[in-house]
């Protein structure tokens, strides 16, 4: 799912350039999808190829793995497939900060009291008013 937030996103991106902001960030976030595509593809297919079953059955209750061990070698690719999908989501999020950038927020607070525990009447009557009927 988050890959393909990532590729909704860049098409975005493509849609908003030169408005939003530049053409180097659509290249940047087509190259870390890119990059995440082929981290999926190959954690996907190596995977699968592991628990095709004809490495064993145990594989899937296997917490520690060792170098002779069969499907070593297809485990330690989808480990770092994995990793490197894991790393495009962070570079991926980082070329948001340029865009957080420009937005601003502000709060406006106003105490309607001396503190927060006087017992002011509200000028407004139905916040007072019972939410269900003493009839019911």
């Amino acid at each position: 799912m988050g890959s393909l937030y990532m590729f909704v996103q860049t098409v975005l991106s493509y849609q908003m350039q030169p408005k939003i902001h530049g053409k180097q960030i659509f290249w940047v976030r087509l190259l870390l999808v890119i990059w995440c595509a082929v981290s999926a593809f190959s954690m996907l297919t190596c995977s699968s190829l592991l628990y095709s079953g004809s490495f064993g059955t145990d594989i899937v209750q296997k917490l520690h793995w060792n170098p002779q061990d069969k499907g070593y070698v297809l485990h330690m690719i989808t480990t770092a497939a994995e990793w490197s999908m894991s790393f495009s989501f962070f570079g991926f999020f980082l070329t948001y900060v340029r865009d957080f950038q420009k937005i601003s927020l502000r709060v406006e607070t106003s105490l309607h009291g001396l503190t927060l525990y006087d017992t002011v009447p509200c000028p407004i009557n139905n916040e007072r008013t019972h939410l269900l009927s003493r009839d019911f």
